[in-house]
């Protein structure tokens, strides 16, 4: 990569460079990540370099979808592959325009005490939104059994409080030995 005259730096391969620059900034503070997280993040700078697949969600054509609606798709997905896909989209962009614009966010007053605060409280500011998603939400037996297995896997207690409201009072499983 070479900087012409104007400033704009040539590439010949996008991922490289994303990869290189940030295997260097992670360097300079010390951060080590995955292989996979590495070629995640990668993927996704890559694929954000190009306008219109950041902004190919918006409802009237132009301009990115809001954060908010891109949530409200997420919980009236029809499907666990539908939510998964609208989440994972969600969090992408979350992380680009976190990373890409935070000096403009931070500029505003309480802005980095708030942030500081969103990421302190993420999970339990998830819990609160999928609260805010279950109220309106009718579950099949299907979404009961869902809800047990994450309970049993993650121990969450956003996942056995909504299965004590549905009338399942969830018990872990004692596994046999044969």
């Amino acid at each position: 990569m070479q900087p012409d005259s104007g400033g704009v730096v040539t590439v010949t391969n996008l991922a490289e460079f994303f990869r290189d620059t940030l295997r260097g900034v992670l360097a300079e503070q010390g951060t080590a990540v995955e292989e996979q997280t590495e070629h995640y993040v990668v993927d996704m700078l890559t694929l954000f370099a190009r306008a219109e697949r950041l902004h190919e969600s918006a409802p009237d054509g132009g301009g990115l979808k809001p954060l908010a609606l891109m949530l409200s798709d997420a919980l009236e997905a029809a499907g666990a592959a539908e939510r998964e896909q609208a989440l994972r989209r969600l969090g992408d962009v979350s992380l680009f325009m976190a990373g890409f614009f935070a000096r403009g966010l931070s500029r505003r007053r309480g802005a980095a005490r708030m942030f500081a605060e969103l990421a302190a409280k993420f999970r339990l500011l998830v819990d609160a939104l999928g609260e805010i998603g279950d109220a309106a939400y009718v579950y099949t037996q299907r979404d009961v059994l869902r809800l047990y297995e994450i309970w049993l896997k993650t121990g969450s207690v956003r996942a056995r409080g909504l299965l004590r409201r549905l009338g399942v009072e969830p018990a872990p499983v004692a596994l046999r030995a044969h």
